[in-house]
């Protein structure tokens, strides 16, 4: 469903000169898998899902989502994705409702279908109880939610989720998580981005660990701790980042 082809991405420092965001990376995501981009602040996670989704053009390479060239084709590319950034850009004044109306024409929905297609993501997200209610009354909580459901509305085949817990309390995050594993379930593509272990461990059905711009390694669970020797994901991290080794030399110095 997305095939990403030695993406690309170079920005020009004054001081630093050609800085590689995103070097040459390449992976694909499966229809119902869960792909989790695992890294830390500043790997590329963010560059790279932004390019998938048409928001930011690669420096060299491509990438082919549901059949589109994110090149060739941006405009039917991003009609086949979902797409969840960091920054959720929502319209205070209008509530949730009018937000999922006003997308969802956007993309070529109308009457009645719209309106039980709102219905239903509502249910889906626990999102009855301010449905109605203006973006600026929401708590960060029900805006994410809000920016999920948004991300949803038009039922793509494809979702791209640009750390789509982060900063959430558990209950809410404990609900976005569900949702990400009923979206799995129905056969949709989803790849999403995140620096938090144990949230990558519980969801990813495979993972990418993406590190100044690279990808060290593509594969299950299974596979991180069969290259790397270590079981919890915290640990597999740290060593294919080469943080453990670095601190147990310092510790023996």
């Amino acid at each position: 469903m997305i095939q990403v082809q030695a993406l690309t991405k170079t920005f020009h420092d004054s001081k630093r000169g050609a800085v590689h965001a995103v070097d040459h990376i390449s992976f694909e995501v499966r229809s119902g898998e869960i792909f989790g981009l695992l890294g830390p602040n500043g790997a590329g996670k963010t560059t790279t899902l932004r390019m998938l989704a048409t928001v930011m053009s690669p420096s060299e390479g491509t990438a082919i989502l549901n059949g589109h060239d994110i090149l060739k084709e941006p405009e039917a590319v991003r009609s086949s994705i979902g797409f969840l950034s960091a920054d959720m850009g929502l319209y205070l004044r209008l509530s949730a409702r009018e937000v999922l109306k006003f997308f969802g024409e956007l993309n070529g929905m109308r009457g009645a279908p719209l309106g039980e297609r709102i219905e239903e993501i509502f249910s889906l997200l626990n999102m009855s109880g301010f449905g109605d209610t203006k973006i600026d009354s929401l708590s960060t909580g029900m805006r994410q939610r809000v920016a999920v459901a948004r991300a949803l509305v038009h039922d793509p085949p494809i979702l791209i989720l640009d750390e789509p817990a982060s900063g959430l309390d558990v209950p809410t995050a404990h609900v976005i998580e569900e949702f990400i594993l009923k979206a799995r379930d129905s056969g949709k593509a989803v790849l999403f981005s995140t620096h938090v272990m144990e949230e990558a461990e519980y969801l990813c059905d495979r993972i990418a660990v993406i590190h100044e711009g690279t990808v060290k390694i593509v594969g299950t669970m299974e596979d991180l701790r069969a290259a790397t020797g270590k079981q919890r994901l915290r640990e597999i991290f740290l060593a294919l980042l080469g943080i453990e080794n670095a601190a147990r030399r310092v510790h023996e110095s």
